[in-house]
């Protein structure tokens, strides 16, 4: 992965974790992550970034190892709280942890939208080489077809960006770093993981809740973000919209 995140490593907890929008989006996370923890006792995250989730994940007592490729995401990480906080690069996982086992792999908010399609083919073929019998993921990941993103740009007339997203990649500013990203629909990952993975369940991130970049004009509307927070748990169910959300959250169980 070209990316090291060290530059957004600063800001990451100002303009997306601590936010209004980033609350509410990982509580949804965590609301469909919980269904599929039980029997789960070890869990290795990629991307953890500066390990909100994994600090998460420790609280409900499970055996957590997250890694990042940035070493200034693991620094802020481990400033937080005293767990095994580790630098790694997603493309060498399965290296990196050879002989352990897991049984969850879990990757929040759109790490592995920095992997093209032939590197994320060959982490779904590598991966299971670390999971339990039965072991899950549970994967966020950012879709081709985001409908907020699509209006944001359209009310900006750029109108040439409205597309972007289902372009083969492209470059996104990610707070001082140029980052190259692909995108996936929810079929996309399904067709890529099949050889190794079954799909158990695909819900929508961030459907009517907007994308962060959105937190300030929506700073001084609680009200309506609140509502717009009922109306995404009143769709958690509906998976077939999880292509237009800003993230979607997809569960796959090694064969």
């Amino acid at each position: 992965m070209d990316a090291s995140f060290d530059k957004a490593a600063i800001n990451y907890d100002d303009t997306f974790t601590n936010t209004n929008i980033g609350k509410m989006q990982r509580a949804l996370v965590y609301a469909e992550l919980s269904k599929h923890l039980t029997s789960v006792q070890n869990i290795l995250e990629i991307n953890c970034g500066t390990g909100e989730d994994a600090i998460w994940l420790a609280k409900q007592n499970f055996n957590v190892t997250a890694t990042d490729i940035s070493p200034k995401m693991i620094e802020v990480a481990k400033s937080k709280a005293n767990l095994n906080f580790k630098v790694a690069d997603i493309n060498s996982i399965t290296k990196t942890f050879e002989g352990s086992t897991f049984d969850l792999l879990f990757s929040n908010f759109g790490g592995l939208n920095c992997l093209s399609k032939s590197e994320l083919e060959k982490f779904f073929a590598n991966s299971d080489s670390i999971l339990s019998e039965k072991g899950k993921m549970a994967l966020v990941i950012m879709p081709k077809n985001t409908l907020w993103e699509q209006f944001y740009f359209l009310t900006k007339a750029q109108f040439k960006n409205i597309s972007r997203r289902k372009q083969e990649s492209v470059i996104a500013y990610v707070d001082g770093e140029n980052v190259t990203t692909y995108y996936y629909n929810p079929k996309d990952i399904v067709n890529l993981a099949k050889a190794n993975f079954e799909t158990v369940a695909v819900k929508p991130i961030g459907f009517f809740i907007p994308p962060s970049y959105l937190d300030g004009f929506f700073k001084n509307k609680k009200g309506f973000l609140g509502f717009l927070d009922r109306l995404e748990r009143g769709i958690k169910n509906i998976s077939w919209l999880s292509k237009y959300a800003d993230h979607y959250l997809i569960i796959l169980q090694k064969r």
